[in-house]
């Protein structure tokens, strides 16, 4: 289930985004600090292009699913995710919820956001997401990979789509 944030989950969220493995994982990643994450809050709160929305798997808050640069007349839109990796693991929920985050991330995007299509940014390295997004007919679009400087390391960026029609 996907819920809109609120304020009271915005200390969570960055909990979340700080852990190791997701920063590790992650296009940026330095910590974030409360004031850094307040700011980044305020911009959401202003841009309509943007969603962060709260996973909740078996009624306990799990993950954040976001959608930026949603354009409502293309049907586009970017998005990502990251989970409570600690909770989770703690449960052994990680990988079920994680495949019922992405389930839910599709159907939002084209039951409630309309989207024609979207699409998301993932380190090349990262096998297991990108084979995830391709279980649930995600594809990568080669004109679309780009290499970026990360932590002094150059680091493949691939970009993975789906459509209606896939």
């Amino acid at each position: 289930m996907l819920r809109d944030a609120r304020e009271s989950d915005v200390e969570t969220i960055r909990t979340w985004r700080n852990h190791p493995k997701t920063r590790g994982a992650s296009i940026y990643t330095a910590y974030i600090t409360p004031e850094g994450h307040a700011q980044w809050w305020a911009n959401v709160q202003a841009d309509p292009s943007r969603r962060v929305l709260i996973f909740s798997y078996h009624g306990i808050d799990s993950g954040v699913v976001t959608f930026n640069d949603h354009d409502p007349d293309a049907g586009t839109a970017e998005w990502g995710f990251f989970l409570d990796v600690d909770g989770l693991t703690e449960r052994g929920e990680l990988l079920p919820a994680w495949m019922e985050l992405e389930k839910a991330a599709v159907a939002y995007a084209f039951d409630d956001l309309k989207l024609t299509s979207f699409g998301g940014r993932t380190l090349a390295w990262n096998k297991q997401v990108i084979g995830l997004h391709r279980r649930f007919g995600f594809v990568e679009v080669p004109e679309r990979r780009y290499t970026i400087e990360i932590d002094g390391q150059d680091q493949l960026v691939v970009w993975t789509e789906k459509s209606r029609t896939t």
